[in-house]
């Protein structure tokens, strides 16, 4: 299903200010903290810039240096942000992540920001992007943002442009009681879903791919990821089946949206859906390694030619050293 528009792909979301402590410290005892930028749709977008293709990010962010280092750093990894509005009465989402027990938990600050106030009226002007994405994250924000989302999907009707949509549900910010209804009917109105297997089974009791396709049946693809063992691309004509990576273990806060960001931008390009979900396990693995939510990646054209070949993937184990040396993915180990 590539996309034949000429427009840039839009991703649709709140993007925060992210405060970690270092590494080996938690937030209760740390001197300091590390200063990132994180939010799913932002992270999607920096995946799609790295891999080349056009993209822009559509949100609001506050008057204030938050807001700044969002835009900022944004236009520094290729995203264009003419369509993101500055509110001078809101200020911009913030968010902590901490490690306990050997785990991340987040904690978020965003009530009343900048970007939850945003509403379906963002929608006009968009013209024919070669794709819109956003995530299940939206319409929990704010009932405008809920609006947003409905008025969006809704758009599928008109056939022009392709919507993709992850359903990136957040417990810390609905209950899978609370989620499963409003995040089965936007996805089922999506051109593209992507799903975790875990939150399909928390959602809708589907413990299979095939019955995620079931209680999707009006979206026209559904990409389902189990971790560690792989990812499924199910439409009306296929099954296709890709093992994960093996891999290190960093942090995996970010790795869906890496997942999400390479399997678009291979679609985008008409590649198969062998070589997007490649292409998706690859950007998670990496991301994988860092505790950044968009981590600078290696060089793209070698994760290109490993997504279109396939080449050592049985042999492939990635770690952190592959940041830093695109070479050492070229089927070797990578500790």
């Amino acid at each position: 299903m590539a996309s034949t528009a000429r427009g840039p792909a839009i991703c649709i979301g709140e993007s925060m200010t992210l405060l970690t402590p270092p590494a080996g410290s938690s937030l209760s005892q740390a001197d300091s903290v590390e200063l990132h930028v994180a939010g799913a749709e932002g992270n999607v977008a920096c995946g799609l810039a790295h891999l080349g293709v056009d993209v822009e990010w559509l949100s609001r962010v506050g008057a204030d240096p938050m807001g700044q280092r969002i835009l900022g750093f944004l236009r520094s990894r290729g995203i264009g942000t003419d369509r993101v509005e500055v509110d001078p009465a809101r200020p911009t989402g913030v968010m902590f992540k901490d490690r306990v027990d050997g785990r991340s938990v987040v904690h978020y600050y965003r009530r009343g920001s900048a970007a939850a106030a945003m509403g379906a009226e963002v929608l006009g002007g968009l013209g024919t992007p070669a794709l819109i994405h956003l995530s299940g994250i939206n319409p929990v924000l704010s009932d405008s943002l809920a609006e947003l989302a409905e008025g969006l999907l809704a758009r599928r009707e008109l056939g022009r442009t392709p919507i993709s949509f992850d359903v990136n549900h957040r417990p810390a910010l609905w209950s899978a009681d609370q989620a499963a209804e409003p995040l089965g009917r936007l996805a089922d109105l999506a051109d593209v879903v992507l799903v975790g297997l875990d939150e399909a089974e928390r959602l809708w009791g589907c413990t299979t791919a095939e019955q995620v396709r079931n209680e999707l049946p009006g979206a026209r693809t559904i990409v389902v990821k189990d971790a560690d063992v792989g990812a499924w691309h199910l439409d009306d004509t296929e099954t296709v089946f890709q093992p994960a990576l093996k891999l290190d273990i960093v942090d995996v806060v970010g790795a869906g949206d890496a997942f999400a960001a390479g399997y678009l931008a291979a679609l985008l390009s008409g590649r198969t859906p062998q070589v997007r979900l490649r292409l998706g396990h690859l950007l998670a693995a990496l991301t994988i390694q860092s505790t950044a939510d968009a981590p600078p990646l290696p060089d793209r054209s070698v994760l290109w030619e490993l997504a279109d070949t396939g080449a050592g993937w049985d042999r492939l184990t990635v770690g952190p050293a592959a940041l830093d040396d695109a070479e050492l993915l070229r089927g070797k180990e990578t500790r």
